[in-house]
C-alpha cells in the first residue's frame, strides 16, 4: 500500500476532475478517499450499458440516494453526456462529484459540457520516490514507476500489454487513427528522443509522414496524458536561446520498452538517459501534487551552453548527471544561466555520496535532492 502525495488539497467541498494516464491507481486512491461514496465505475460493463444508453438515470439515482458524500463516476470520458446530468445536480441538487479519467480528449474534442469551471482538475502521476517505502532507483529505472510495474520481477510483458492495449488500441479507437503502422513507428521514433529537443520535420521524415501528422501524434500523446511537452526558458535573453521544446513521456518505463533497452545498469549511458528522466517526472509531480504549480522549462543557447531544468521565475537552475565524481566542466551551463539571470539556487544532482560546494553550484546526491524537493526546501 503506497501513501500517495496526491491528496487533492484545496478541493474542500468542491467537485472536482482527476486525470491520470491508466494504471497510475487512479481508482485506489479514490476507494481511500472517499471509501463511503455512491459509485459509478464505467469499466463495469453493466453500469456503462445503463448510464451510456439512459445518462438521465444518474440523475434519477443520486436524487432517491440523496448521498452525504461525493459521487465518484469513474472513467468519466467514456461517456461524456453524463457531464449534463453532473452540471445540474450541482446547481439543483448541490451534489457534490470525483470524476476520474484517463483521458479528457474525447471531452475536449466532443466540446461537452465541462462544468464551466465548476469542478476543479487535479492529476495523479506514477510513483514517486516518497511513496515508496525502501525505494530502489534501479528497479524504478528499469521498471518504470507505474505501481504494478514497479513491482514486478519481470515487467516486460506487463508493459508490452499496456502499450498494445492502452498506448495503440486505445489511443487510436478514440481518435480514430487508421494507420497503426504509422503510430506506432511515431512512438518508436519519439521514445528516441525523449528528453531531447523536438524536431518535427526529422521526425515526419523518420516515419513516412507530413509534419502536421506529427504535430497531431504529439497532441494526441499530450490529450491522452502519455507525454507533455517542456518548453524553452526565452525570458529577454542576452544570448539567443533554442525554442523548440523537449518531449517527455509521462514514464521512464514506457521509453525502455520502445526503445528495447536491456537492462539498466549505473554508469551505462541509458542509465544516464533514464537518470535524467526519472528526476524530471519527480520535480513535475512536486510541482503539482505540491499546489505550487511553478513552471518548469530547460534552457539552450546557441552556442550550446544548456542546463536541463529551470524552475519557477529562474529561482532554481538544475543540471542532471548521472557521473558518481561531479567535475567543475559540468556547471558550465549553470554558470553561464546565472550569468544572465538573477537565481536562488544553482544545483546539480549527481550520483556523489556526499553534497559539495562547487563554486556558486551545491552539488547533490539525488537521494538528498528529493529529500529537500519533497521537504519543501528546494522551492516554495
Amino acid at each position: 500500500m503506497y501513501f500517495r502525495k496526491q491528496r487533492l488539497e484545496g478541493s474542500a467541498n468542491e467537485s472536482l476532475f482527476l486525470w491520470g494516464a491508466r494504471q497510475t491507481g487512479k481508482s485506489t486512491l479514490l476507494k481511500e478517499l472517499f471509501p463511503d461514496s455512491l459509485w459509478f465505475d464505467l469499466l463495469l460493463s453493466d453500469v456503462f450499458e445503463r448510464l451510456h444508453k439512459s445518462p438521465s438515470q444518474l440523475r434519477e439515482i443520486v436524487i432517491a440516494t440523496q448521498p452525504d458524500k461525493p459521487v465518484v463516476i469513474d472513467e468519466i470520458q467514456k461517456i461524456p453526456a453524463l457531464l449534463n446530468e453532473v452540471h445540474w445536480l450541482i446547481e439543483n441538487q448541490h451534489a457534490r462529484f470525483i470524476l476520474s479519467g484517463s483521458s479528457p480528449r474525447r471531452i475536449i474534442r466532443s466540446e461537452t459540457n465541462l462544468l464551466g469551471g465548476r469542478a476543479l482538475r487535479y492529476e495523479l502521476y506514477p510513483l514517486i520516490s516518497d511513496e515508496i517505502p525502501g525505494f530502489d532507483l534501479i528497479r524504478a529505472l528499469n521498471n518504470g514507476l507505474l505501481p504494478r510495474h514497479y513491482l514486478s520481477d519481470n515487467p516486460k510483458q506487463m508493459i508490452s500489454a499496456y502499450i498494445g492495449n492502452y498506448l495503440k488500441d486505445e489511443i487510436m479507437a478514440e481518435v480514430r487513427i487508421r494507420k497503426l503502422a504509422n503510430f506506432s513507428r511515431f512512438l518508436e521514433v519519439v521514445a528516441f528522443s525523449n528528453g531531447e529537443m523536438v524536431n518535427y520535420t526529422n521526425i515526419a521524415s523518420e516515419c513516412g509522414v507530413s509534419a502536421p501528422t506529427v504535430r497531431e501524434y504529439f497532441q494526441i500523446l499530450e490529450d491522452t496524458l502519455t507525454g507533455r511537452f517542456l518548453p524553452s526558458f526565452q525570458k529577454k535573453p542576452k544570448r539567443r536561446v533554442i525554442l523548440a521544446p523537449k518531449f517527455y513521456f509521462f514514464d521512464v518505463g514506457i521509453v525502455n520498452y520502445l526503445l528495447k533497452r536491456g537492462k539498466i545498469e549505473m554508469g551505462s549511458e541509458a542509465f544516464g538517459h533514464a537518470f535524467e528522466h526519472f528526476i524530471y517526472q519527480e520535480i513535475y509531480a512536486h510541482s503539482n501534487y505540491s499546489g505550487l504549480q511553478y513552471p518548469i522549462h530547460y534552457w539552450h543557447t546557441a552556442s550550446h551552453l544548456e542546463v536541463d531544468l529551470i524552475l519557477g521565475d529562474h529561482e532554481v537552475a538544475i543540471e542532471i548527471k548521472s557521473t558518481q565524481n561531479a567535475t567543475p566542466r559540468q556547471i558550465n551551463g549553470l554558470k553561464s544561466f546565472a550569468e544572465e539571470y538573477q537565481v536562488n539556487k544553482l544545483l546539480l544532482i549527481t550520483n556523489d555520496p556526499f553534497p559539495r560546494q562547487m563554486g556558486p553550484v551545491l552539488v547533490l546526491p539525488w537521494q538528498i535532492f528529493l529529500q529537500k524537493l519533497w521537504g519543501g526546501e528546494i522551492i516554495s
